[in-house]
């Protein structure tokens, strides 16, 4: 069958600020071997090297539990990886799919760079003072952070990760964290104002949604 299989969703993986996709994902969604694309990919690494530097990963083989060597491929160097396939209609809608998914990659990196960082320290900045040398200032952010990602259905440690719907979640939680936290009088009462205030924005959108 020619088609994408509708199923598949084809993600792409954020290190270093860069996004990357797996040469396994790629060959899922062509309905290759892995072996071949990564063979292919190998054999002409001095191109692939040439739109970045190409980074090898390995995993183990789902359901075999046996080490498996991937490479985790650029936006350039996964269109090229598509250029030396054979231009079948399933190879161009893949195409399309790696222009959509690298698209809002680069979206939410603009936005985190822009957005979230600035609100991230302004925040943060605030419940230092708020913290006054208390020695469980830590624990202070932390549990802010917690607050924050779970308004915003983001897994600790993957804010880098995350799409533009989630992102943009963030960044209005951050800015509603950081006023409610200007009027606080400590950090205790702080965390309070910030609980209150995003559970309070959580059902306004509950609500928003379910009369949309």
């Amino acid at each position: 069958m020619d088609a994408l299989t509708p199923c598949l969703e084809l993600a792409v993986t954020t290190s270093a600020n860069e996004p990357r996709v797996s040469t396994r994902q790629l060959a899922k969604h062509l309905g290759n071997k892995h072996q071949s694309l990564f063979e292919l990919v190998k054999n002409h690494r001095a191109d692939f090297e040439q739109l970045g530097i190409l980074r090898f990963q390995t995993g183990v083989i789902e359901g075999r539990g046996q080490p498996e060597k991937f490479a985790m491929l650029n936006e350039d160097q996964a269109t090229l990886a598509l250029a030396y396939s054979k231009n079948t209609k399933r190879v161009r809608e893949l195409k399309v799919q790696l222009v959509k998914v690298f698209g809002m990659a680069r979206r939410a990196a603009d936005l985190r760079k822009s957005e979230y960082l600035p609100g991230y320290h302004e925040l943060h900045n605030t419940m230092h003072v708020l913290a006054n040398g208390s020695p469980n200032e830590r624990h202070v952010h932390v549990n802010v952070n917690k607050l924050l990602n779970k308004f915003a259905g983001i897994e600790a440690g993957q804010r880098a990760r995350a799409g533009v719907p989630q992102q943009a979640l963030l960044i209005v939680g951050q800015m509603v964290a950081s006023k409610a936290a200007q009027s606080a009088t400590d950090h205790h009462d702080g965390y309070q104002c910030i609980k209150s205030n995003l559970q309070a924005l959580q059902g306004a959108i509950a609500l928003g949604v379910s009369h949309g």
